[in-house]
């Protein structure tokens, strides 16, 4: 069997077990208990029915720094931070604090003509960064911060080569699939076909009528076949993006910011569109930790007394070093005492601008969240960033949380990165029913999912023990860890089992019931 075969017999797997996974699982897992509810939920609900009935609580306001955010969103839209000492809309910077009619939040990848969509991968600009001085060069002669830049410079070369290469083999093989099923819609008919009008479906190439047999096969399991071609159509799309976007030396949208980026220092740039182009990634991830608890539509975000505050740095691609640092300012200068950051990628040039910015959050009591990322790799090993250890002193940032995901099962979710020594804990992060845009509602998956589900503990902590500081926040989460005794499939491999204190530092999953409990008892010391 070929590579081609191998690849939609994988989609036909993953789309029928997709299906029937869906029709089985509790909407609202992520919250529910363990013991009750049979899903390795986080027993939020439980909490707030058995433990937080009588208490009061403090509003917290949790900074989402990701994409774009749909801040209309009913499930969303009384939970949105407004900054009360800016007027919107008068285009006048009315609180003085250099960002003019930020009423939600702000975005550093806007700018007054529009908003950054795409943009490449991190190594794209380290690679453009260091061609005029290392291409075609070796480390004769080179002091050792030059070799260091020659080393980043050939990482990322490699990278873009490797990466490249798969991508547009990836392409080909989609773009040549997704037009043998044009074909057979054409073939069919645009009105609804079944699957025997698929199997009966006879074209010149014989591959495909080999694989038909699959597509057939999926929609006699209840696999709509629009189902199966929008993925084929999001495959084509995805390789197109990062031949097209991702991994193009020669693309570089950040003169529609206007800012001068290599000046790390400037602070004051960007536009007040929070929403931008594309709002379903930080939709998700906001109704994941605050969606209204109240209004009975839709989901119950995991914490319910909080204010969201929307930061967009992150496109199409990887987010900039200036813009997170920056971004990390904001949110702690206008009063999140948490901030949830479901982003991630392999190379960062300006890894000490954010350093400092983590370390300015940390000083002023803020606790951040971090998702561990979906390359299922070991990222005590592999590089990974942001990550919590400074670049000048090696020392590990304790007010940082970072968050691996599972599945309703309690295993290990098989995308997620891991590691004893970097990951802390583990969190729902699997077939997460959450907010999008337009008043709607989908399924997503990621080590994103996990991260706000964390965020949202951390904030039901906060908000009933608001003299808790964000270290200690963060040791009531760890210590209330649920252990698992059992084995789970390592990520990236098929049946290695390894021991969950080999995944992460706590060697569990969080749960909001046991860290209120915990918070109780350590508020009473």
């Amino acid at each position: 069997m070929n590579r081609f075969q191998k690849s939609l017999t994988l989609l036909l797997i993953i789309t029928i077990s997709h299906f029937s996974a869906y029709s089985q699982l509790s909407k609202n897992w992520f919250n529910e208990d363990p013991s009750k509810d049979k899903f390795a939920g986080v027993s939020s609900d439980l909490a707030y029915e058995e433990l937080l009935k009588k208490k009061k609580s403090t509003t917290v306001i949790v900074a989402i720094i990701d994409g774009g955010t749909d801040v209309s969103h009913p499930d969303l839209k009384e939970k949105i931070w407004v900054n009360a000492d800016e007027l919107p809309g008068n285009g006048i910077d009315d609180d003085n604090n250099g960002y003019v009619d930020d009423v939600n939040g702000w975005s550093f990848i806007g700018g007054k003509n529009g908003d950054v969509r795409q943009d490449t991968y991190e190594a794209v600009r380290v690679y453009n960064m260091y061609k005029p001085l290392y291409d075609g060069k070796n480390t004769s002669g080179l002091n050792d911060e030059q070799k260091k830049q020659y080393k980043q410079f050939t990482e990322a070369k490699k990278f873009i080569d490797t990466e490249l290469a798969e991508a547009k083999k990836e392409l080909a093989e989609y773009e040549k699939l997704k037009g043998q099923l044009d074909a057979l819609k054409t073939a069919l008919g645009s009105g609804d076909f079944k699957a025997e009008d698929v199997a009966m479906y006879q074209t010149q190439d014989t591959e495909f009528n080999k694989l038909k047999t699959g597509i057939a096969s999926a929609m006699t399991s209840g696999v709509p076949f629009n189902e199966i071609y929008d993925d084929v159509v999001s495959g084509y799309d995805s390789y197109k993006t990062k031949v097209d976007f991702y991994l193009n030396t020669a693309f570089d949208p950040r003169t529609i910011v206007g800012d001068n980026y290599d000046n790390y220092s400037e602070r004051f740039y960007g536009n007040n569109n929070v929403s931008g182009p594309d709002a379903s990634h930080g939709t998700h991830v906001a109704g994941i930790v605050g969606a209204d608890r109240d209004n009975d539509i839709g989901i119950k975000g995991v914490a319910t007394d909080v204010q969201l505050m929307i930061l967009q740095v992150v496109p199409d691609g990887d987010e900039r070093d200036k813009d997170v640092a920056n971004a990390i300012r904001y949110a702690t200068d206008n009063g999140a005492k948490i901030i949830n950051m479901s982003f991630g990628k392999d190379f960062s040039p300006g890894k000490k601008y954010v350093d400092e910015a983590v370390q300015y959050a940390a000083s002023k009591d803020v606790l951040l969240v971090h998702g561990a990322g979906n390359d299922h790799s070991n990222i005590d090993k592999e590089a990974n960033f942001p990550h919590p250890y400074y670049e000048s002193t090696a020392t590990r940032e304790p007010a940082w949380l970072e968050v691996g995901a599972i599945s309703s099962s309690g295993d290990i979710a098989s995308f997620s990165n891991y590691g004893a020594r970097k990951v802390d804990i583990l969190a729902p992060g699997v077939k997460i029913y959450s907010t999008i845009p337009d008043s709607g509602y989908a399924n997503f998956n990621g080590t994103s999912m996990a991260a706000p589900v964390v965020a949202g503990i951390a904030a039901m902590i906060r908000s009933y023990y608001p003299d808790m500081t964000a270290v200690m926040v963060r040791k009531v989460i760890m210590d209330s860890a649920i252990k698992m005794p059992i084995k789970t499939v390592l990520p990236g491999t098929k049946k290695k089992k390894v021991k969950y204190s080999k995944l992460c530092a706590t060697g569990g999953i969080a749960n909001a019931y046991r860290a209120l409990k915990v918070a109780e008892a350590y508020s009473r010391k």
